[in-house]
């Protein structure tokens, strides 16, 4: 029994470190299996964020392409409405009206019908009241 307790210190240091380098192993592979998510969770969000940013890329294209054409409808609406034969005649009959010319002397001169003639008249004349007040 004396052998047992002049060894009982020593077999108790071994059986620890023993312990030790077993949970030292064992915390190593769940070190390297937490490592080993991480870089695949790291990846992933590259590829996810690779995908997004391409995807808005693309986006913003587009919205550039849109923006340009947008852009040239209204220069060629802006350029329809000046050119347009219909309008011209209105537009010359209110600059007469401001020259203060009658009803008779817009549908001679600009051959529009006597309700149109009328109908540019009233408005002109409403409008200057209006920024008269």
């Amino acid at each position: 029994m004396e052998w047992f307790e002049t060894l009982a210190p020593w077999m108790l240091t071994a059986l620890a470190i023993t312990l030790l380098v077993f949970q030292s192993a064992r915390q190593r592979t769940q070190l390297r299996e937490l490592e080993a998510m991480v870089k695949r969770r790291c990846d992933d969000m590259g590829r996810e964020l690779h995908a997004v940013s391409s995807g808005s890329m693309g986006v913003g294209k587009r919205l550039v392409a849109c923006e340009r054409s947008l852009h040239n409808l209204n220069g060629v609406l802006d350029e329809m409405r000046m050119n347009d034969p219909l309008r011209v005649p209105y537009d010359e009959a209110s600059k007469l009206v401001e020259l203060g010319a009658e009803t008779e002397d817009l549908m001679n001169s600009c051959g529009i019908s006597r309700p149109e003639a009328e109908l540019v008249t009233a408005l002109r004349r409403g409008a200057k009241v209006d920024s008269v007040a």
